[in-house]
Parts: structure tokens; sequence; C-alpha cells
């Protein structure tokens, strides 16, 4: 029997191959101890127990040890076989066993979206997958799926994953939308309506916008997160830029509405007329300006490859998104709608840059263009920026 191990800050997982019998448990139990102790200190244990081929009694004595001995002990990847012997014996109704998941292949598949997470392909007219970036954790994948079912029952128009598979070494999540297309598509096929799907486009804010989440539930803070991912980014920028950027979220007033925060054309599918959201990984609670901000840095002020990343020429994304915002704030004046944009302009260009929370290992380039981006649109703006934050508060909710 062959045992490893990786450690990801504490993070430890085993991986476990061959007969766990027997004859191999007073071995492999010591082996699993020395490894541990080189890992320590341990703040998780999972075992992948993916190229285990068989388990016996003695070997699920060990595991029950490491279960009493670390919190949340998880054996993950388990075959049928090993899956069922854990079952007979009722391990897991005691730790967290997990069966190994479908295996799935996306090669020669059209891809209709892309994205700071994953990309997401159509498998057939009625199925599509989102497929996460490498080194997405399972628990990462399963709160998306906790946020889509929560949001969905508060009222959010989103398609619900029915299956979490595995693509080569990566994770995906697979979708039933029966023949639905991206927004970005239909705008792309049908650029002579955008005025129609602008509309549809505000009115699937303004649905989320009126959802009030009650509290106690699992759907985080928006402003949270945005804190968060100022500190973590606080360390491709200097002291003034960090805490330029913590001064904007901090003017965001606190709210309670239902948030995507990640609202950009692609991640809307439209089916048999009704607009579906379908990346649900930044859904939280908050003030309104944070989801338009969100959307505004993607579809107005990007920062990247435009075409690549959005999937539109940028005419015609700045089209849909001006036109969006004119029927979200529909019966206002132009002045009035004027000064709300440039108050969403603003959290806007925060998003800009936090979106480099989402990885460690964005390339030296990048980072450069990121920090010279924010040199020119924040930093020489500073003055006007402050100024609209200060307005921030006249944006109240009913």
């Amino acid at each position: 029997m062959r045992i490893s191990s990786t450690n990801n800050n504490g993070a430890v997982t085993l991986y476990l191959e061959g007969r766990f019998d027997t004859m191999a448990t007073a071995e492999a139990s010591k082996e699993i101890e020395q490894q541990l102790k080189t890992c320590a200190p341990v703040k998780s244990l999972v075992c992948d127990a993916s190229k285990l081929e068989y388990i016996s009694s003695s070997g699920l004595r060990v595991f029950l040890s490491l279960a009493k001995q670390y919190k949340d002990f998880r054996v993950i990847e388990a075959s049928s076989d090993v899956y069922q012997v854990f079952e007979m014996t009722g391990f897991t109704k005691i730790m967290n066993v997990e069966k190994a998941m479908r295996r799935f292949s996306v090669d020669g598949c059209q891809v209709i979206g892309r994205g700071g997470v994953g990309v997401v392909y159509r498998i057939d007219d009625d199925t599509i997958i989102k497929v996460f970036r490498e080194g997405t954790t399972i628990d990462e994948v399963q709160t998306e799926i906790t946020m889509a079912k929560e949001s969905f029952v508060l009222g959010m128009p989103t398609a619900i994953s029915f299956d979490i598979v595995r693509v080569g070494s990566q994770y995906g999540l697979v979708y039933e939308l029966l023949k639905a297309d991206t927004l970005t598509a239909c705008l792309k096929r049908e650029p002579q309506c955008v005025d129609e799907y602008a509309r549809l486009y505000a009115s699937l804010f303004r649905h989320l916008h009126e959802i009030k989440v009650p509290k106690g539930g699992n759907i985080p803070s928006s402003i949270e997160r945005e804190e968060e991912a100022v500190r973590i980014i606080s360390r491709y920028f200097d002291a003034p830029s960090t805490d330029l950027m913590m001064r904007i979220v901090q003017a965001i007033p606190q709210g309670d509405r239902l948030l995507h925060c990640d609202l950009q054309t692609k991640n809307a599918m439209l089916q048999n007329g009704e607009l579906m959201l379908i990346d649900m990984g930044e859904v939280g609670y908050g003030h309104p300006i944070i989801d338009l901000g969100h959307s505004y840095s993607a579809m107005v002020s990007l920062v990247g490859d435009y075409e690549q990343i959005i999937g539109l020429p940028q005419q015609l994304a700045n089209d849909i998104w001006l036109r969006m915002i004119q029927y979200y704030f529909e019966g206002q004046s132009a002045d009035f709608i004027k000064h709300r944009t440039e108050q969403i302009a603003v959290v806007g260009c925060l998003r800009n840059f936090t979106w480099l929370s989402l990885s460690n290992s964005f390339p030296d380039e990048v980072i450069r263009h990121c920090q010279e981006i924010f040199a020119e649109r924040v930093t020489k703006r500073k003055d006007y920026i402050l100024s609209v934050c200060d307005t921030f508060k006249d944006w109240t909710l009913e």
C-alpha cells in the first residue's frame, strides 16, 4: 500500500493507493502518523480514496481513529466497492464519506462562457457544465450549490446543478438548461434586439434587488467579502492605494437585498423568454450598488482582453449596459440616472482590481497592468472618487 500527502497551509490531504487489508494496516498506520507529524499543525484532514482498491475492518479502525482526532475529517472519492464497505458497517453515519464522482469529458464541446473561476461548456441541447479552475476545492463547489439553492428559494431565477463531476483533475457542475443560450450569445446573434434584451436584463436586476435576505441564513455579506478582497490584494498595492480602496468599500451603505455580484451577460441564460443565472459563486446580500458596480466593471470598464473575457464587441456590451441602467431607473430624470451611474462607476472601479483576489497565480504582467490602470483610473481621480463616495448615503432603500 502506498501513502502520500499534500499540505496547503494546514489543510492536509492523504492519498491512499492499493489494498488497506489486515497485513498492510500496521505499516500504513505508522506511515500515516509520520506524514501527519511532518505536516503539523494539521487544521483539517481529508483522505483521498480514489485509488484505494479494498479496505478491511482493521483499515476502518484507522479511519475511525483519524475521525476522532481531526474535526471535519472526510474520506473522498471512494469507489463504489469501498464506499459500500463504509456504508454496510455504518461508518457513513459517523463520518463524512463521499463516493467517487462521475468522470466527464469536455473534448470538442462548445465554450459558452469563460470567467475568473472557470469555463462553461455546452454539452448538448439540454445540458451545460461549469468546469472550475484548477485548485478549486470541493468545499468551494459545495458552497456554490448551497448559494444557488438558497437563492432559488428566495426567488432568484437560477438553474440548480444536479451533479458534481470530475473533468480531468478539476471539478464540474452539470446543469439542465433546455435549449438555453447565454444573453451574450443572443446579443451576438441578434444585435438589432439589444433594446429588448436590455429590458430583460434590467428586469432581472430589479427582481433580485426587491428580494430581502433574512438574517441567519448561509448567504454572506457582500460588504464583508469586498473588505476581505481588498485585504487579499493589498500585497499588490501600496498602503495609500489599499487605504483608498477600503474607503470606497466602507462608504457603501448597508443593505439586505439579494445580489448576484457577477451579473454579466454571459452569466445569464435565456430559456423560454426568462433569464436564468448560472454562476452563483459570489452571491451575497447588501446594497444594490455593489451588484450594479460589479456588472459595470465587466460590461463597461473591464481591465483585460474585452472580447475574450466578455465575449462581445465592447461597443455592443457598453450599449446594452447603458440601456439596461435606463430601464432599471425607468421613470427617473436624466440627471438622477446620471448621478446614480457615477456612483455605480466608482464601485465598478473597485471591482476592476478586487477580482485579483480570486487566484494566487496571476502572471506578473497582469499584476503590473492592473497597478498601472489603478494609478491612471483611481489614484489620479482620488478627490473625485471620494466626493462621489460621500454621496452614497443618498441612495436609500425602501
